[in-house]
């Protein structure tokens, strides 16, 4: 069999959510099947690392797809001609977009919905117009579909109709990198980030759906509760600073207490995770929320939001903020600062929940998705 597979988001060093999910996947997926072969596409030059194994056939469609015009140009034109000059069986997007005409059986992921609930958290109008107009078309064109959570295929079925039997979930995992590392390594890694005082950690975009403007908040109101030395780290790029989120952090009463780091690797926020009072992740929205089993990898206690998949992800190892309210994130955060017993309790159960989420089971849910598709096609 031959399998189509849209690796456009497999770009070396600079692997998103979508991009690592993409690359833990397929690994798996292509050394455990050598029988078939792998017909990978990538839009630009591509690392020779994603080249998993002999029974995959790297190939570069000349289009970089990265802007809606060419979105139409690359799945609607190109994508399919090349499918048909590698007379593939099947194809494979991790990514949600597709051909719309193309009559190749197609697996599609869709990771969240998050542009149903809110089209302002696409901030562009032509990649909002694109998502709202073509999302559902491709949810229904696909002939068979996974995502990341019971929630997003909740979603799913509900503002897409789709049927139940059409949905197959793939759990996300934590990065590899993630572990936890020696008391010595904690102890210096905290006296260079914060000069040895205690920290919260936020890790992810610095956009109006992770919520950071209440994050800010909540942080306010904790310091001058406890009037502690304790830190605010902010790991991520400041793309989407300017506006709403500059204006709050200019008006804290205690904005000198923040850390922002810009993007950092896996291997750099671990160290940061193992040495932290917690992670505050309380995003307004996620179809999955991949660093809160990424902190429960490192032993770092979470607090995130009750909405949407975070609860699931969470189970009962995670403490849950109304992401809404400012004084529901400062609450949680005096709780984990002034309780070490209740810290060491959701450590450990942060391992017994992160066991439910491994790449090796994911690869093995993929590979009975593609299956299905085939068998459907």
């Amino acid at each position: 069999m031959k399998i189509a597979v849209n690796t456009r988001l497999l770009l070396h060093n600079k692997l998103e959510g979508i991009g690592y999910f993409t690359l833990k996947t397929l690994e798996k997926v292509v050394k455990n099947h050598p029988e078939h072969e792998f017909i990978f596409f990538f839009d630009r030059k591509y690392h020779s690392s994603f080249v998993f194994a002999d029974n995959v056939t790297p190939v570069v469609i000349p289009c970089p797809a990265r802007a809606p015009i060419l979105w139409y140009i690359y799945f609607d034109w190109l994508l399919p001609y090349y499918m048909k000059k590698y007379k593939v069986d099947i194809l494979f997007s991790p990514d949600t977009y597709i051909p719309r005409k193309s009559k190749v059986p197609t697996l599609n992921t869709f990771h969240d919905l998050n542009y149903e609930y809110n089209p302002n958290y696409i901030g562009n109008y032509w990649h909002r117009y694109y998502l709202l107009h073509n999302f559902p078309l491709f949810a229904k064109k696909a002939t068979h579909i996974i995502t990341v959570s019971q929630y997003s295929k909740r979603d799913l079925i509900e503002f897409y109709d789709i049927p139940e039997n059409k949905i197959d979930v793939v759990y996300n995992a934590a990065n590899e990198s993630y572990y936890v590392v020696s008391e010595e390594e904690k102890k210096i890694t905290k006296q260079n980030l914060t000069g040895g005082r205690d920290y919260f950690y936020f890790v992810g975009a610095i956009h109006k759906r992770k919520n950071l403007l209440n994050l800010f908040k909540g942080f306010d109101l904790f310091k001058e509760k406890t009037k502690s030395d304790v830190k605010l780290v902010i790991i991520g790029s400041k793309k989407w600073w300017k506006g709403e989120v500059e204006d709050c952090y200019n008006h804290m009463r205690y904005r000198k207490d923040l850390i922002f780091t810009g993007r950092l690797d896996s291997e750099q926020i671990n160290l940061i995770a193992n040495s932290a009072l917690a992670l505050t992740f309380v995003s307004q929205f996620e179809g999955f929320g991949i660093p809160i089993v990424e902190a429960f990898a490192a032993g770092c206690p979470v607090i995130t939001s009750s909405a949407t998949s975070m609860p699931e992800v969470g189970g009962d190892a995670a403490l849950y903020c109304d992401p809404y309210l400012p004084q529901s994130i400062a609450d949680l955060m005096e709780r984990i600062y002034l309780e070490p017993e209740l810290r060491e309790k959701l450590i450990k159960k942060g391992f017994e929940q992160n066991k439910k989420f491994n790449w090796e089971y994911s690869a093995k849910k993929l590979w009975d998705s593609i299956e299905k598709t085939i068998n459907i096609g």
